[in-house]
Parts: C-alpha cells; structure tokens; sequence
C-alpha cells in the first residue's frame, strides 16, 4: 500500500468520547487513545460503519478530490470509472446529464463500472463451471475481502483468483482506450480507496458521490440544467446485465443465465456481522458440489454503501437498480475477454495470546471479580466482559468505558459524601419521593410515633419527603424555576434551619443540605444577652460619673465666686470682672 494515511481517520477535536463506534465497528478495530477513539488501520477493513453512525462527525474519510483536481490539471487523459448506484444517489438527473456534468470537469470520459463487473461474471462462470466441488467466495467487495484475509485467513485460498469489478473495469479501460490513461473512480465505497492504495498502476484514486457534489458546486455546475449533445454517452460501451451489482443478490442473478453453472450452488451473504456468523466454522471441503457466496459489507448492497446520502428505502434503490439493468439472451454465451486474474494473500490479524491472571487483573480493574459481576451489557461496544479486558491488556480501551463500573463507582462516592457531610441531606424526585439520603437525616427528622407504622428507619427509598420536614416548598420551588434556593432560620418543630436546595437534574431530581443552626442562634442570643448587660452597666457608670463631676463643678463654682466677692471689697471701683496682672522685671 502507498505511504499515504489511511482511508479513514479520526478528528481529535470533534470526538465526543461516546464509544459509539467501538459499539457498531464490527473488527473492533478502535483505539481509545487520549480520550478519542482512534482507528487502527492494521485491523480495519474500510467498511466505513464507523463513519455512518459516529453523531458527532469525528470518523472523517480521507479527501482525495485536491489530487483528482491536481490530476486533471496535468493534462493527462483522466477517465471516470463511475458506480452503477449513482442512480439511486443523484434523483433526476438522466444518464446524458450526468456523463456531460462530469465531462465539464475536465474528464475525457465516462464508463460504467458495470462493464467491469460483466467480465468478473463471465471469469466466475468459467471458473465454477471447471470445479467439481469446493467453496468459492466473491471478491466484489474490498471489504470483505479485507475481512477474510485478516480475520478468516484460513479462507483466504477460497476467494476466487479475479479481481474486483472496479479493478478489472481499469483493465478493460486501459486496454481498449490505452495503458496512458488514468482512472477515477466514483462511487458509494470507502474501501475502493484501499484498491486505489494497493493498485495505482490500474486505479489512479477513489471519490465518493459527496465528492462529486462538491465539485460540481464548485464549479457551479447543475447537472439537471446542463445542456447535452450526442457526445454524451459513455465510454467503450453500455453495460447490461453488469449494473445489478450494487443491489443484495445481483451479482447471483447475473450468474442464473449461464447454462453452464447448474452443478453450483450460489448463495449470497450481506453484512459483515451476517459474514462473521456464517463464515466462522465452514469448511469448504465438506462440499460435493461447487459453492459460490456473494458477500457484501453493506446489508442490502452498494446502495446502502457509507457514501450514499439518499432517504429512499431499500426496495426503492433496488427498483432503481433493476429498472436500469437489462439481461440480454447472449449471457449464457458470454466468454471471459480480458485477464482479471488476482492472487489473494492472507494477511492475517495477530490475536495476542491473554494469560488468565492478566485478564483477572483487568477485570478486577473494573470491579469484577467473579463471574456473576461479569454482566456482559455490551455497554463498553464489546460483547462479553471478558473481550472488554483482552482490551484493556493490549491497550484498545480505557476502564472508563465499562458503564456498569462507572456507574459503581459514581455511587460508591455519592454514598461517601452523604456519610461524611455532617448535615443531614436528602435527594427526591419530581414527585418529592426520597432517592437518597444520609443518616443525619433520619436522626434529625425521625420521629418513631409517627413514622414506625408506615417507613423502615433503615429505609426511606421511595418514601415522601412531605412526611419528613415542612419546608418541601422549597424543594418544589428549585424544581420549578430551575434554580438554587437558599433559607435562613427556617423553622421546624422546635428547631432552627439554615437549607440549601439544588437541582441535580432539571425539573427531574433536586437536592438539599439543611443545617440545624438552633445551638448557633441561642449562643447568638446568650452573647448578645451579655453585650445588652455590660452596656447597661457601662451607661450607669457613666451617668455617675457625670453626677459626680457636675456636683464637684457647682462646689468649685460657688468657691470662686466667694473668692471673687472678697476681693471686690477691699479694691472699691472695680467691676465682677477682675483682671489679675502679673509683676514683670521692669515693674508694671
């Protein structure tokens, strides 16, 4: 393959952490790396069920129109090697629309891939029309060949020695219009990109039919107003019977009017978890006769392919199909015309050998420890526990991503901070039922005569909150408004309260702390009891005080008066007013 990144990839930034695609990969070829589920290209087959299902659009595929623009640009002779199922993606527009829309791209040409996929019939024909017995397995679709090579290599010798439809369509195109030229393929595949990576002397690159869109808006091209002339037909020839392919089944009925093909058995299998199932224990030996499978990755064919964006149900795709397909009389005649002949090498996935401690050691990591804790829920994308901590061994999976032991572990700390809160707390939901509680709670507003007859003590799961305290308004209140409330001195039998509620989840479930601040407000009292006191005391003291010196002032106030009275007599003349002069030096 070409040192280029792989077909697939993860953004970083966008994923979510929610494992979906751990769930649904059915290789289970996800990494959890950094918290973001990374692909692991060695074990992926390119099936794209990642990028379908991920919500948050971090599965991306791997852009390739930059160097098909760049392709063009070169002047090179670049021919499009389009998918029979674009007429089930791209409602409305003709065949002669579509070919001139792509033609104005820059394209020399446009042929069918389906031309490839009638020579892969023939060549099939003529293969089992040789065998007297064994299993022969399709190579249609990349990625289940990608899977029976890495993940049923001992099968690996029953696919049958030709090459896919897209590749030996490459071949006829390189043959009839000259080895110069380059292909581009457009279709509904990822894995197609693979084949472009593995064979670039016979597939230049793949697109997919999102691509294409982009660049026809690009080029601000409409393909439903573009005039066409009577160049714009496709390239080589029509194909016929070779574009039922994209649908469940069709690559069978192109196989039914071969006359010499009533020894064999044919078959078809769609989906890699249907591949999985019915391919584990076959042994092609067993067989008497000839055995062909038609597999797909996508249940229901291309036309339900990762690429494909169109909302119509699958019979309705299959109808589009059908109705374009045309199987002329001369089939059974048909004799295979180019070599497409493609030996396939087993490159087996290395499955590492677990020890029973190490897998022990896992899954008391995740807090099971016997077999009946191992529930195998499926939550964590893998389907036993026990796969789950093969996981955790090699580095595939983080302990975050067992649910059930998350949840275990989010209780187990909810339960230790209710014990360790001094205060009594209680959580209810929307109807006031009480979830959870600590046992400040029921020491604070247990009361044997009233509530022996109806609650456990050692119970109140379920139980009302209105039969415990008074204040449930609160808690009402938060539900409704969505918001924290906070009360002082909240009054309950004959104690004092300070509570604060919280909603935990909105409108659904609300919590409350509720502090008894009775002591604290009676030693507030007995303080400011004492302060009252010594004010009092302080005030007497000063008002003596103030008594004593304004006696003390009306003594010395009559004395100087006395004093003043005397003097006035022995000196005649002078008013009450007596100015007391000092001698000086000079004898004033």
């Amino acid at each position: 393959m070409a040192s280029r990144e792989y077909p697939l990839y993860t953004v970083k930034n966008d994923c979510q952490d929610c494992y979906k695609c751990v769930r649904h990969c059915p290789v289970k070829a996800i990494k959890i790396e950094d918290n973001s589920a990374m692909i692991v290209p060695d074990l992926c087959i390119a099936c794209g069920t990642c990028y379908k299902v991920c919500p948050a659009k971090a599965k991306q595929m791997r852009n390739d129109l930059t160097r098909a623009k760049h392709l063009l640009a070169s002047g090179k002779d670049v021919y499009v090697s389009l998918a029979p199922s674009w007429i089930t993606e791209f409602d409305g527009i003709s065949q002669e629309q579509m070919i001139a829309s792509i033609r104005r791209l820059g394209f020399r040409g446009v042929s069918e891939t389906a031309l490839g996929a009638e020579e892969v019939s023939a060549n099939i024909a003529e293969i089992l029309n040789q065998a007297d017995k064994g299993l022969f397995i399709s190579t249609a679709c990349p990625s289940c060949v990608e899977y029976i090579r890495k993940y049923l290599p001992e099968l690996t010798p029953n696919l049958t020695k030709v090459t896919s439809p897209l590749l030996a369509h490459c071949r006829i195109l390189k043959e009839k219009l000259g080895p110069q030229i380059e292909v581009v393929f457009i279709g509904p595949c990822i894995a197609k990109k693979i084949e472009a990576d593995s064979h670039p002397d016979l597939l230049n690159l793949a697109l997919s039919f999102g691509d294409l869109r982009q660049w026809f808006k690009d080029e601000g091209i409409n393909p439903k107003e573009i005039n066409t002339s009577v160049f714009d037909k496709f390239a080589v020839e029509k194909a016929e019977e070779g574009t039922a392919y994209p649908i469940e089944g069709g690559m069978i009925e192109t196989l039914k009017p071969y006359d010499k093909l009533q020894n064999a058995y044919l078959m078809q299998i769609t989906g890699i978890e249907n591949l999985k199932r019915e391919l584990a224990k076959i042994n092609g030996q067993n067989f008497e006769r000839p055995v062909f499978i038609e597999c797909l990755a996508c249940e229901g064919g291309c036309v339900s392919g990762p690429c494909m964006t169109a909302k119509k149900s699958g019979m309705e795709k299959r109808f589009d199909i059908l109705n374009q397909t045309s199987f002329p009389e001369n089939i059974k005649d048909r004799m295979p015309s180019f070599d497409i002949a493609l030996d396939y090498e087993n490159q087996s996935v290395c499955h590492s050998e677990f020890d029973e401690a190490e897998i022990k050691r896992a899954l008391a990591v995740i807090g099971k420890y016997t077999v009946e804790d191992e529930i195998n829920c499926g939550g964590c994308g893998y389907n036993t526990c026990r796969n789950f901590a093969k996981a955790l061994v090699c580095g595939h999976a983080e302990p975050e991503m067992c649910v059930s032991h998350m949840k275990h572990q989010a209780q187990n700390k909810a339960n230790a901070l209710l014990r360790c809160i001094p205060s009594p707390i209680v959580i209810a939901d929307s109807k006031l039922s009480i979830l959870e509680y600590n046992d400040q709670f029921v020491k604070a507003f247990w009361n044997d005569e009233e509530h022996n007859d109806i609650y456990e003590k050692n119970n109140l799961h379920g139980a009302d909150l209105r039969d415990f305290i008074t204040f449930t308004n609160l808690f009402s209140a938060s539900l409704d408004l969505e918001q924290d409330i906070r009360r002082e001195h909240i009054k309950h039998n004959d104690r004092l309260y300070d509570v604060v509620v919280f909603n935990i989840d909105k409108k659904q479930i609300v919590g409350g702390i509720i502090e008894d601040v009775t002591n604290v407000e009676m030693k507030k009292e007995q303080i400011a009891a004492k302060a009252k006191e010594v004010i009092h005391k302080n005030l007497a003291t000063v008002q003596q005080i103030a008594c004593t010196l304004g006696e003390h002032m009306a003594e010395t106030e009559v004395l100087l008066r006395s004093i003043a009275k005397d003097f006035s007599a022995e000196a005649p003349g002078t008013d009450d007013n007596i100015i007391i002069r000092t001698k000086t030096n000079k004898g004033d």
